[in-house]
Parts: C-alpha cells; sequence; structure tokens
C-alpha cells in the first residue's frame, strides 16, 4: 500500500476480528502553506480459519507499507485423489 508523506512511526496495524486495519497519518504542506494530515485507513479482511495471527507482520519502506499474512494450510474435503489405472 503506497503511503506517500507517512513514516513507520505514523503507522498503525491492528487485527481486530479477522480484519486487518492499517491506519496512517502523514503530514502534508498545502500549497496556501498550512499543515493539514493525509489519512490512509484501510480494512482487509482475513480469512476466518487464520490461526497464526501472532505470525502477521508488517514494515515500510520507501513509503509503502507491506503486510506479510501466513498463508493458511487448509485440508478441503471435497478434494479426492483420483486412482489412475
Amino acid at each position: 500500500m503506497d503511503m506517500p508523506g507517512v513514516s513507520k512511526e505514523q503507522v498503525m496495524v491492528l487485527e481486530e476480528q479477522n480484519i486487518l486495519i492499517i491506519r496512517g497519518k502523514g503530514e502534508k504542506k498545502l500549497e496556501e502553506e498550512e499543515e493539514s494530515r493525509r489519512r490512509y485507513p484501510s480494512r482487509i479482511d482475513l480469512p476466518p480459519n487464520l490461526d497464526k495471527i501472532d505470525q502477521i507482520k508488517a514494515e515500510v519502506k520507501n513509503c509503502v507499507l507491506k503486510e506479510l499474512v501466513p498463508k493458511v494450510e487448509e485440508e478441503r474435503e471435497d478434494v479426492f485423489q483420483v486412482k489412475i489405472d
């Protein structure tokens, strides 16, 4: 997620009820030399069977936020192996 004008200290990533909540606030100077804050709110739905929530990681480099969510290993009951004759 691109977040121009936002540093690592201005980003917060939370997990709540299988939703990854991203909040970022950066400062931006307008043409009239007034300061205002850029806001970057976002929500990402996580898989309902994600059991490794403590392994979610995030990093900010060059104003880009990268979220790393562990892959959910799920066995599908509707898949079966076909015997080859």
